[in-house]
């Protein structure tokens, strides 16, 4: 993947992208709306051959001229294509006018919402208008920060209760550009089409949930006009970040592999702690123990006979098997009982290179941790590679934020994240965010992934997965990096096979491994819902 593919923008550098390209190296703006409108139009053909009929909701901005050129271009195709206007002709202005001009003169059938509507009330309009073909969805760009509301609401309920496909200019209208947030309502989209910069809030939030496949297309831009543009994000790509990872020598013992201890399974939870710790194992990890209550030590042998499993019913007797580890994974199972106290406090006063995980963070943000003279000082916590891995949930308590605030701009929560605890923050949901300590001003957003992981024991196998690649040598940073991207398109592969209902957080094992070990190279560019194509 390119680099310019990899990046993400705000909605102001979009338009000061957009700014460039016109001011800058004279290309016209209605130049550049034509080729937003056959590039829409050239992704709707492709997905849809020989659609019956294409209706376009256009809105008053350029994201609606975007939506009358891809009109008049299927008209001039000898398509059968019509616009619903929810602006008159007179409200437009400057390129949206033109395309609205080049939509007349191409005679292409146009009618306003209202008379839509009063036209399906009175019976002049056959109720289903809407339920054949693919509609287009240019009713708002980039530009959207307020709930929508009046007939644009209605508008996108239209659509989203059509039953037919949706095509979306540039980003589903409804869903905010900077941080995937949902305004209110929001088209739901089967294809979207995007163009200069991809928008970070396609990529976590509800974007990914809304905006279906998606297709970018840079205009033909030049590429100096990104040429000062930090990236708000980038996406991580799994193939690039499996490319540095170096094959073992020959001569390779576990030794060299690095040492993983999990701590975690308090009473009812020891499936948990066993599930990181053997994720740990099949990543590489050269040794992996497991201290849990002594209820499991049986029970986890027997699952994994491989792992060293100590039975610890206090942080007393946790305290000398601290000592061998090269990276300890707390969290996994570990409830929130005075016994899981003790093991935080312990891990913590350890001062070793840590993967804190579930209850571990929600014991952090009630401030259960101990006597804090034990505890890491901040110099010492800044220089001690760390991982956090919280869920929204996770994050609102340790921000002392509400989930709906957090989830509202998943970016702005990671940063507070980083700020307040250091360390990489691995904010998980659709569209995981990562930020890493090394300063990038760009967060990192996970593509891969997939509705089937909402099950039990998904984050104690990413937490085992991450602690495992740590403990080989790799910097927190890109171990979160690949082990997320690992994690993902293991389920994406998995429920290729099976489908996503009943994926169970053990069916990821075999793909995360054949993928570390390059046998799964040919499936790493198959695409599924979500996936971006150019």
């Amino acid at each position: 993947m390119s680099k310019r593919a990899q990046s993400l923008y705000r909605s102001a550098q979009i338009k000061e992208l957009d700014r460039r390209a016109i001011e800058d190296y004279k290309i016209p703006g209605i130049v550049l709306m034509k080729r937003a409108g056959r590039a829409a139009l050239e992704a709707l053909l492709q997905r849809w051959p020989e659609p019956s009929q294409i209706t376009v909701f256009c809105g008053q901005g350029n994201n609606g001229g975007d939506g009358y050129i891809v009109a008049a271009l299927a008209q001039q195709r000898g398509l059968q294509a019509s616009v619903i206007q929810l602006c008159t002709a007179e409200n437009l202005s400057g390129d949206a006018r033109a395309a609205w001009q080049f939509a007349r003169d191409c005679a292409v059938p146009m009618c306003s919402f209202a008379e839509l509507n009063s036209g399906i009330e009175s019976g002049d309009m056959d109720a289903d208008v809407l339920a054949s073909g693919v509609i287009v969805d240019a009713l708002f760009g980039i530009g959207l920060s307020r709930p929508v509301t009046g007939d644009y609401r209605l508008a996108i309920e239209k659509i989203n209760n059509s039953g037919s496909p949706v095509l979306s200019v540039d980003l589903p209208s409804g869903l905010q550009g900077d941080t995937g947030a949902e305004l209110g309502v929001a088209v739901v989209a089967a294809v979207t089409v995007s163009f200069i910069g991809r928008k970070v809030g396609v990529f976590t939030g509800r974007g990914p949930a809304l905006a279906g496949e998606l297709v970018f297309d840079d205009l033909n831009v030049p590429a100096e006009i990104y040429a000062d543009q930090v990236p708000a994000a980038e996406i991580l790509n799994l193939e690039s970040l499996l490319s540095k990872v170096a094959k073992r020598p020959r001569d390779a013992h576990k030794g060299m592999f690095g040492h993983v201890l999990v701590v975690g399974g308090d009473i009812g939870f020891g499936g948990a702690a066993l599930m990181a710790a053997e994720a740990a194992a099949r990543v590489g990890a050269g040794l992996v123990s497991v201290a849990t209550r002594p209820e499991h030590l049986t029970a986890v042998l027997a699952a994994c006979p491989e792992l060293m499993v100590s039975g610890v019913p206090s942080g007393q007797e946790l305290e000398p098997l601290l000592a061998a580890p090269s990276v300890i994974v707390i969290g996994p199972g570990l409830g929130r009982s005075p016994w899981s106290e003790q093991m935080l406090q312990q891990v913590l006063a350890a001062k070793k290179p840590l993967v804190i995980d579930a209850d571990a963070l929600n014991l952090l943000s009630e401030g259960r941790i101990g006597r804090t003279d034990k505890l890491p000082t901040t110099e010492q916590w800044t220089s001690m590679p760390h991982v956090l891995t919280p869920h929204p949930g996770e994050a609102a308590r340790l921000l002392k934020l509400s989930n709906l605030e957090i989830q509202q701009d998943r970016l702005a929560a990671c940063r507070q994240l980083q700020q307040k605890y250091g360390g990489t923050v691995l904010l998980k949901g659709a569209g995981t965010v990562l930020g890493n300590t090394n300063q990038n001003p760009a967060l990192k957003i996970c593509p891969y992934g997939n509705p089937g992981m909402a099950s039990g024991g998904m984050g104690d196998i990413l937490s085992g997965v991450i602690g495992g690649l740590m403990a080989q040598g790799f910097t927190s940073d890109f171990a979160t990096e690949l082990g997320v991207c690992l994690h993902g398109k293991a389920a994406d592969l998995a429920v290729q096979q099976a489908g996503e209902r009943g994926l169970l957080a053990r069916d990821l094992q075999p793909y995360i491994r054949g993928l570390l070990n390059g046998l799964l190279n040919g499936s790493l560019d198959e695409t599924s819902k979500g996936t971006e194509r150019e």
